[in-house]
């Protein structure tokens, strides 16, 4: 029985599509290529790799049918499950951020931010973009009001930080700051997270900013991130 390219095709598709869905990831723990080309060019074009398989996929089932003549229903079926993989990769990868604005960078205090020093990259905030639609998308994110001086606050900051696995790059207690980064486990991307500790009635008030290096949005992880910080710390 002669075997149906469009089946070959769909195979073909789906295998490549897989294989780079995989590469992407390695070469960029491997240090090969940065996290963004990784993930844009070598796991997203797996991605749409994947999906093609898909599609033609169910072409190759219809044209292997059995009154069609045509061989090649297995290799149909491996670019369909390929392609299935591809799209719930996909949906469980947006569904934590499908109603979340494209912001990137998150504060407890849009108003007066925390600032970053130990960086040379512009890390300005956008207030005017960015604070009204925070505001409407995570309205519980507000200052962490905590009942230890501004000293011993800036301490459980720390030991807040390091056991939430944040990487601390600086702390300066003349200041009440303190600077650290979390690195994203599958395509390591990373997030700078500042701390600022001031004096306040009875104890001291603690605001928090996490950014995004990458990308326009974030799909809600620095929301999450300030909100794991606050739930951690001793009040």
């Amino acid at each position: 029985m002669r075997r149906s390219r469009i089946a070959v095709l769909a195979c073909a598709l789906g295998a490549l599509g897989a294989f780079d869905i995989l590469l992407g990831p390695t070469l960029i723990h491997a240090g090969v290529v940065s996290p963004m080309f990784g993930f844009q060019w070598i796991f997203g074009i797996g991605l749409l790799e994947a999906i093609a398989g898909l599609v033609v996929g169910l072409l190759a089932l219809y044209l292997t049918r059995a009154s069609a003549g045509l061989g090649g229903r297995g290799f149909a079926w491996t670019g369909i499950c390929a392609g299935l993989a591809a799209v719930a990769i996909l949906a469980l990868a947006l569904r934590p951020g499908a109603d979340l604005p494209a912001i990137n960078d998150i504060t407890t205090d849009p108003e007066d931010p925390p600032l970053f020093s130990a960086t040379d990259r512009d890390m300005s905030y956008p207030a005017e973009r960015f604070a009204p639609q925070q505001r409407a998308a995570y309205p519980d994110l507000e200052p962490i009001r905590v009942s230890s001086a501004p000293d011993r606050a800036l301490v459980l900051a720390r030991e807040t930080a390091e056991s939430l696995g944040w990487e601390i790059v600086s702390v300066d207690p003349a200041a009440g700051l303190l600077e650290a980064r979390e690195v994203s486990r599958i395509f390591r991307f990373v997030d700078d997270v500042v701390v600022r500790v001031r004096p306040a009635a009875g104890g001291a008030v603690i605001d928090v900013r996490s950014k995004s290096r990458d990308g326009r949005g974030d799909l809600g992880v620095n929301a999450r991130r300030i909100r794991a910080f606050a739930a951690a710390i001793p009040r």
